[in-house]
């Protein structure tokens, strides 16, 4: 999640373009998106078949090729539709909207990404419905965001543009494609 929202500032600013996020988006999705989905993942039921992997070596990295090739292609994809939403919104109504779209998106899409980080298996196979609590997290997430995005007084706190519902559809299957993406890709085997 972190590295979509490198990829994207990262873009905008090698396309000249403004900065995507203010400081402010980046300090709610990282408190929001950082501890109510890791909480829930510690609660987590346990599988017996950790049991039958076996160890890493002691001198092997915990950051090995496999998992560094995984962190990458997801903050690429997630950070890819973070971008599309920025886009969107800056040739819609210029940067603010743009702003806007990039934060709800990047914001929404960590919610989401907090599923695909139950474990290796996909959604089908672990059960949406088995660790309630990465429920509970993604709906307090999703409240939160949206009073930022609706309340008023938190709006120009937060520095972001009113949305139509339009607005907010495409931002929230922007948000989704990527752990759309994830959990085809864990469907098909490619952990």
């Amino acid at each position: 999640g972190n590295l979509g929202a490198i990829l994207t500032v990262l873009t905008a600013s090698l396309a000249g373009l403004p900065v995507p996020f203010a400081p402010v988006h980046l300090l709610f999705i990282n408190l929001l998106t950082d501890s109510l989905p890791a909480i829930a993942l510690g609660v987590e039921p346990h599988s017996s078949e950790v049991m039958n992997e076996k160890p890493r070596s002691a001198d092997e990295s915990i950051l090995t090729k496999d998992f560094l090739g995984k962190i990458g292609l997801e903050g690429f994809v997630i950070g890819v539709m973070t971008m599309i939403g920025f886009l969107t919104g800056y040739y819609q109504n210029g940067a603010l909207l743009g702003s806007t779209y990039a934060f709800g998106t990047l914001c929404l899409a960590r919610l989401f990404h907090g599923f695909n980080c139950r474990g290796r298996q996909s959604l089908f196979a672990l059960g949406l419905l088995s660790n309630k609590a990465s429920l509970a997290a993604f709906a307090a997430g999703v409240v939160f965001l949206a009073a930022v995005l609706f309340v008023p007084f938190l709006e120009g706190l937060f520095q972001v543009a009113p949305f139509t519902l339009e607005q907010i559809g495409l931002c929230a299957i922007l948000a989704l494609l990527p752990t759309v993406i994830i959990q085809i890709g864990k469907c098909a085997g490619l952990r």
